[in-house]
């Protein structure tokens, strides 16, 4: 294993909420993530589909995380987006988040993520997250 995926496999391991969903770093390197959960029926909202809240959820994280493999400063999503392309609905769900332009004070970052059934993966949303470098000492 990697130092940057035990790194990335750590800090999700840290977060309580991370570990409810069952939230698993597959894959880290310098600049690019995967994550994935599998389906859960507590996950669907009204029409069985997987909640809008757990979609943006999985894209802030590998967007997040992608920022992690590329500096140890702390940082903040300063803004956040989601398209939602088609209705999610799989077995497992894939996130892959990269870095699009790193700063020194604000890195810029895209993730896709794909639901997947009987092997087969569906793209249903995308989104760009802006995670704001903090300075040094800010982070209280």
């Amino acid at each position: 294993m990697s130092a940057i995926l035990g790194r990335v496999r750590d800090i999700n391991e840290r977060s309580s909420f991370n570990r409810w969903l069952g939230i698993e770093v597959t894959e880290a390197e310098i600049g690019s993530v995967e994550i994935r959960i599998n389906w859960r029926e507590d996950f669907g909202q009204y029409s069985g589909f997987l909640h809008a809240g757990i979609v943006g959820t999985l894209i802030d994280t590998a967007c997040g995380f992608s920022g992690l493999t590329i500096t140890d400063a702390n940082f903040l999503a300063s803004n956040f987006s989601v398209n939602f392309l088609r209705p999610a609905m799989g077995d497992v769900f894939i996130a892959r988040g990269k870095v699009v332009k790193p700063g020194r004070l604000q890195i810029f970052t895209r993730c896709d993520l794909y639901a997947v059934k009987d092997g087969s993966e569906k793209l249903v949303a995308n989104g760009d997250t802006i995670l704001c470098v903090l300075p040094e000492g800010d982070f209280k």
